[in-house]
């Protein structure tokens, strides 16, 4: 036995020493690849950036954001892009594959990374940035130029004001790159787009290659500066290591979707309705409080146009008060309204918003809601009585012994107290006139010709 334990420890003594020679032969060795499809939002921020941090912890060769993207919001571009100028590892940004693009947000990214690149057939450019939210009109002086000389007439003080901002933010990046500055200031005003080859013909890119492959041939033994010391790149027998998004990343993709997030909003909303009109169902009141809160974190991290949040409320409560509040309904069409112009405005973005269909059948949906409380109102109006006070009133009954104050009555069958003022005789039929709690208040009818 103390043979086998030492030979057991002889063997896991050289199991790790070889893991940490392997460790030590692909420290520095590495490259992260970072593929990126669709808009740029919170998930790949946070994707981005993890990996430029797990990278720096590694001591990676460099990595690889491999793009094609639309554009995105503004708040994770640049987020992303600080994480790429306080990286301690190159950051090469790679338009690919064919047919790809990087659009507004992703232009700016690659004009922040140490190397960009393209893949043929691919364009990049558009880089002005859009305003959703319905900017109120702020008269200026149509005689006053911009910054670069030209007169915006079209264009409020705070579309310049973003303008002058995006322009000046990817002038500083030009200028920290090396690359072509008055391109970049062009490709804010005039959302000016560039060919891979034109690109790289003026200066806008550093390299263009056909495949992963032919990138990193043409990467090696490039010198990069990374805050201000030298790396000169080695990809002979570089190891690539592609990041997927783990289950976290996932998960937010899944929540921060508009759609999914619009969808959480309304369960959360119904269900906590539901739960109030119900007390002790749970299940609902469970549901909607989960709902809600995810709801809420998508709405934290997505672009949210809060005059929007709020007509989508309004409109929701304005349904909702149709049932109690007889208002014939109009409070149920101005629900409908503003709920429907609150779904469209309610993200302050080009890329991310509310899918039109759902919207439409969600307002559908609320409106056929409002119809059938209406129509089921108008049902309930039209109904006779059929208990109570007012079903009583009027009907006729007959005196089942005769009295002249108090005595009994048969009506549909049942036997009443009645009273009367008038001495009644026996199988007379009198009349309901009034009902005092159980006792009816009753009168002779009279036996003129077609009285029943």
């Amino acid at each position: 036995m103390q043979y086998l334990q030492s030979l057991l420890r002889l063997f896991l003594g050289i199991a790790a020493l070889i893991s940490v020679a392997v460790a030590i032969a692909n420290d520095g060795n590495k490259a992260y690849l970072v593929e990126i499809n669709g808009p740029i939002g919170p998930v790949t921020q946070e994707l981005i950036v993890r990996s430029i941090d797990n990278a720096d912890a590694d001591r990676a060769a460099m990595v690889i954001l491999q793009m094609d993207t639309p554009g995105g919001l503004d708040h994770s571009m640049r987020e992303i892009i600080k994480a790429i100028l306080d990286a301690h590892v190159p950051v090469i940004t790679y338009i690919s594959p064919q047919g790809s693009r990087a659009a507004s947000a992703g232009t700016y990214i690659l004009y922040a990374s140490h190397v960009a690149a393209m893949a043929p057939a691919t364009n990049l450019g558009a880089a002005t940035p859009v305003q959703i939210g319905g900017l109120p009109k702020i008269p200026t002086d149509p005689s006053q130029p911009g910054k670069d000389g030209h007169v915006d007439d079209d264009k409020t003080s705070m579309e310049r004001k973003i303008i002058n901002d995006a322009t000046a933010y990817i002038t500083g990046l030009a200028k920290l790159r090396n690359r072509n500055e008055a391109w970049a200031r062009k490709a804010v005003r005039e959302a000016a787009s560039l060919s891979a080859q034109e690109a790289l013909e003026q200066n806008v890119i550093d390299l263009v290659a056909p495949d992963l492959k032919a990138l990193l041939e043409q990467l090696d033994g490039r010198e990069i500066n990374v805050k201000g010391s030298i790396v000169v790149l080695d990809t002979d027998a570089l190891v690539i290591e592609r990041i997927s998004p783990d289950w976290r990343s996932e998960l937010l993709a899944i929540i921060t979707n508009p759609n999914i997030a619009y969808v959480l909003m309304l369960i959360g909303i119904y269900g906590l309705i539901l739960e109030f009109s119900n007390p002790g169902a749970i299940l609902p009141g469970v549901v909607g409080v989960i709902s809600l809160l995810l709801a809420l974190y998508a709405f934290q991290v997505l672009p949210i146009n809060y005059a929007g949040l709020a007509l989508l409320a309004i409109g929701l409560v304005f349904i909702i008060s149709e049932i109690f509040v007889t208002s014939g309904g109009i409070l149920g069409l101005g629900g409908v309204l503003a709920f429907t112009v609150g779904s469209i405005m309610l993200f302050d973005d080009d890329y991310i918003a509310v899918s039109t269909p759902m919207i439409g059948a969600t307002a559908l949906t609320a409106g056929g809601f409002m119809l059938w409380i209406l129509k089921k109102f108008a049902t309930l109006r039209r109904t006779q009585v059929v208990s109570g006070s007012e079903y009583m009133i009027g009907h006729i009954g007959i005196v089942r012994e005769a009295f002249s104050e108090r005595g009994r009555v048969d009506i549909d069958g049942e036997s009443w107290l009645a009273e009367t003022r008038v001495p009644l005789a026996e199988g007379q039929k009198v009349r309901v006139a009034a009902l005092d709690k159980l006792v009816l208040q009753v009168e002779p009818v009279d036996e003129s010709p077609g009285e029943e």
